[in-house]
């Protein structure tokens, strides 16, 4: 069984496998969104929203079709629900992504944390962890918080 998984994970994170699969061979983004399942799936199962929200960011920030989007996303929920702690991801994006890169990954952290109206301290918390993780100031990751609520907040009102 594991075996298999590692199978799939090589198969959809190796950039042979399919010609228009746009992976690169870090792994970074499986990562990335690793980290971002993770957040979604901290109160429970994903909603709905949620996932929504997930799969839009990936197309728009990646450069991802939907059905890329979406084997991204199933690969990184298998290597999520295997992981012990955010270093196994953080650590990858570390290796491959400039700071820039970095405060975008936190950033969409965030959003997926909005998407669903409801912040939980566990969300926060994850959040501010993995922050930490990837070089990120204090700073820069509440600047983005309040930078995702306020868009939150605003796209809510209209």
């Amino acid at each position: 069984m594991l075996e298999r998984l590692r199978e799939f994970i090589a198969d959809v994170v190796s950039p042979t496998t399919h010609g228009q699969q746009t992976f690169d061979d870090t792994g970074y983004r499986l990562a990335a969104t690793a980290l971002l399942v993770h957040v979604i799936s901290l109160d429970g199962a994903p909603s709905e929203v949620e996932k929504q929200k997930l799969h839009g960011l990936l197309e728009s920030r990646f450069g991802l079709d939907p059905g890329t989007a979406d084997k991204l996303i199933a690969a990184a929920t298998l290597v999520e629900g295997e992981a012990v702690d955010l270093y196994h991801f953080t650590s990858v994006i570390m290796r491959s992504v400039n700071e820039e890169g970095r405060l975008r990954i936190v950033e969409m952290m965030w959003e997926l944390v909005y998407a669903d109206g409801k912040v939980s301290e566990f969300e926060e918390n994850v959040v501010w962890r993995a922050a930490d993780l990837l070089g990120i100031s204090s700073r820069d990751r509440i600047d983005l918080k309040h930078r995702v609520a306020g868009t939150a907040t605003s796209g809510a009102a209209t």
